[in-house]
């Protein structure tokens, strides 16, 4: 029993050790995954709109009776639409481009690159083939004619931009299709002031003499980000992947790389929502909260890098003759910020702000968030409200923490006691042992009471990490003096070398009563191992572990110093 906190001290290394080789497991293994030809890939399924090995226009489902043509209407072919022209849309917060109908540009203007005065804005959505990134949307329909996502939709008018001007909530940029059976629909982007939600609405007029039927999809599509792997970047560790919820299938997530290895997805469900996540930022499309629709993806490899796609196929939209329907979806483009996404009212889309793979981390983290949060709006600070949250959780703990400090003056103050039963009973380490617990229970010793302490800050550090890693709203935000970003690592080391420092002092008042030479040899070297271990994590998380460590510190040399006695004799 005397070696449990040993143990213990060794288990949380081990701990740590195996979750860095496991999540940089899971990255390399996204990243070096091999292409797949097509006879190589998963089976198919059946699902509307899936088109085999592209990203091109889906098909119309099969299942739902089609809707007949007006007669003698021909129908409208992508190549005779009138070619597209692109269209500029800024706010305060963002700046798209517009082509045929889809977002194929997207800058988030209050997040820049880089700490840098002068940086340019991260870029979401981008028309490079090597960083391809596009929202698009259209309609298909088995017998009428339908505008597709590829270039059938034009500007309405021959305005090239549209920025918000001072005293305007919000900006709408039309475009319009209009096919040859009367069928007209008018496509608006609703661009509005402070919100990174743009609202996508379509309203098809049918002019005609027959009815008119088609099915709405949305998709996004990427190619693989270039992230710099290894352990000194927080970005390698984040999910870079689709995400996607139904009201009965619930939230799910996927890797890039994982698209084709984890087979064919076909879920149809109501509530849904589609997703593109990456560090600090995503896009996703939003249908009506009534709608229904099914939910897949797809690896395009037709344009050189593949392209990742995951879209909604939303269920038919009938407008009988001589009248009209609108439907409405909304397209996020910006940060993971809780407050925002929360202010969507959306069921479930706060979960792509993903603190952790491990459900019991995520759940941890989302309670470590929010008391962040509330410290933040008091102090202002990110880095002063990790220290608030070291003092809330060591006032959480301190009736332990009483124990644990009580239970290890008892040991000191017996250790004389334990050597000269190590020295009685030499190389019999059961006899010792059991003289050992003897004398424990007799002086009403604790040898683990210690140890709970440890094990309860055990799942804080690690979902303090996935917080820092995932929460945008710590971003490039400073402590004070060298510490700039605390979701960097400390740039001069300081910090890690107090938690060296702290942590050689606190083994120092820790009893190491029974061990031999060689546990305690490897305590002594537990400091420097921790220590160049919190190099590579990121500052923030470092300083709660160098504020928790120093109040640990005051605090047991306080309870020693009041609770010791002379050291008993044999």
């Amino acid at each position: 029993m005397n070696q449990i906190r040993t143990f213990l001290v060794l288990a949380w290394l081990m701990v740590a050790v195996l979750l860095w080789m496991e999540w940089g497991k899971e990255k390399t293994a996204a990243a070096t995954q091999p292409q797949t030809s097509a006879a190589q890939a998963a089976p198919s399924v059946t699902v509307p709109g899936a088109a085999a090995g592209s990203a091109a226009v889906p098909t119309a489902p099969t299942d739902a009776a089609p809707v007949p043509p007006a007669p003698g209407a021909a129908p409208v072919s992508a190549a005779a639409a009138p070619a597209a022209r692109q269209v500029v849309a800024q706010t305060d917060v963002l700046r798209v481009v517009l082509d045929a109908g889809n977002v194929i540009e997207a800058d988030l203007l209050a997040y820049p690159q880089t700490r840098e005065d002068g940086a340019p804005p991260v870029r979401m959505f981008d028309t490079d083939p090597l960083h391809y990134y596009a929202a698009q949307t259209g309609w298909v329909s088995s017998s009428n004619a339908a505008p597709s996502h590829e270039g059938q939709f034009v500007p309405e008018g021959t305005a090239t931009s549209a920025v918000l001007a001072e005293g305007e909530n919000s900006v709408i940029v039309p475009f319009v299709w209009t096919g040859a059976d009367g069928v007209t629909i008018r496509r608006s982007f609703v661009l509005t002031r402070g919100d990174y939600a743009i609202e996508v609405r379509d309203e098809i007029v049918n002019t005609g003499t027959a009815a008119w039927q088609g099915f709405p999809y949305r998709q996004l599509i990427r190619t693989e980000p270039a992230v710099k792997r290894g352990m000194t970047n927080p970005e390698s560790y984040s999910l870079t992947g689709a995400t996607w919820f139904g009201s009965d299938i619930g939230y799910s997530r996927r890797q890039l790389g994982d698209f084709e290895s984890d087979g064919p997805l076909n879920a149809k469900d109501s509530q849904i929502w589609i997703a593109m996540v990456q560090h600090h930022f995503f896009s996703a499309w939003i249908p009506r909260p009534d709608d229904t629709g099914t939910i897949s993806m797809q690896i395009d490899r037709s344009t050189g890098a593949p392209r990742y796609l995951i879209r909604e196929f939303g269920a038919p939209v009938a407008v009988p003759a001589g009248q009209q329907v609108s439907t409405t979806a909304r397209l996020w483009v910006g940060p993971k910020q809780v407050d925002l996404i929360q202010a969507q009212g959306v069921r479930g889309l706060d979960r792509v702000v993903d603190y952790s793979r491990f459900s019991i981390f995520a759940m941890l983290g989302e309670g470590l968030f929010w008391i962040l949060s509330k410290l933040h709006g008091l102090i202002g600070n990110w880095g002063w409200s990790i220290i608030g949250l070291v003092l809330l959780v060591k006032l959480a703990l301190y009736p332990l923490s009483v124990a644990q400090y009580k239970s290890m003056a008892k040991m000191r103050k017996f250790q004389p006691r334990i050597a000269q039963l190590k020295e009685r009973y030499g190389d019999d380490k059961q006899k010792f042992q059991q003289a050992m617990m003897e004398l424990y229970k007799k002086e009403k010793i604790n040898p683990i009471g210690g140890c709970l302490p440890v094990l309860l800050q055990m799942p804080v550090f690690f979902a303090l990490y996935w917080v820092l890693l995932e929460s945008v709203e710590l971003r490039h935000t400073p402590w004070m003096l060298w510490i700039q970003d605390l979701t960097a690592r400390d740039p001069y080391f300081i910090l890690p070398v107090l938690n060296i420092a702290i942590m050689w002092a606190t083994q120092k008042l820790t009893p190491m009563v029974g061990m031999d030479p060689m546990q305690q040899k490897i305590m002594q070297f537990m400091p420097l191992v921790f220590g160049a271990i919190m190099i590579f994590f990121p500052s923030g998380l470092v300083l709660y572990w160098v504020t928790n460590g120093g109040l640990g510190l005051l605090q047991q040399w306080w309870m020693i110093k009041r609770y010791s006695e002379a050291p008993a004799k044999a």
